[in-house]
């Protein structure tokens, strides 16, 4: 099963996505920061960090840079709403996947089915 680290501050967006991804049948272990996320990238092993740029204390850029030392294997994808930190993003983390706010549930599970070359069915959302 495909395991996905979602790193969302904010708490009804995160059950959310959470919930989303979980009933299209990924496993998912979800944190409010990236310095809960961090430690636990190097505990254990995920296929994707999925990840809000704008959080405190270290924000998704620095997460998914600090991914790429402690496990290079795993996809990055961020989430956000702002148009600016989405150009930042695309300049700093180049390999990673950016999906703007506001979307749909059915965009994001597609966009994590297409990282993974569609190896999961979905459930319809």
């Amino acid at each position: 099963m495909i395991r996905i680290l979602l790193a969302e501050d904010e708490d009804s967006m995160r059950t959310y996505l959470a919930r989303a991804l979980e009933n299209a049948g990924y496993e998912v272990v979800a944190v409010d920061r990236g310095t809960h996320a961090l430690p636990l990238l190097t505990e254990q092993h995920f296929d994707l960090l999925l990840s809000d740029i704008v959080m405190p204390e270290m924000d998704g850029i620095e997460l998914a840079q600090r991914c790429a030392q402690v496990s290079p294997t795993t996809k990055v994808m961020f989430i956000t709403g702002f148009a600016a930190v989405t150009m930042k993003a695309s300049r700093e983390a180049p390999q990673a996947k950016v999906l703007s706010k506001p979307f749909h549930l059915r965009d994001l599970v597609l966009e994590v089915e297409r990282l993974f070359d569609g190896t999961m069915a979905h459930a319809n959302l």
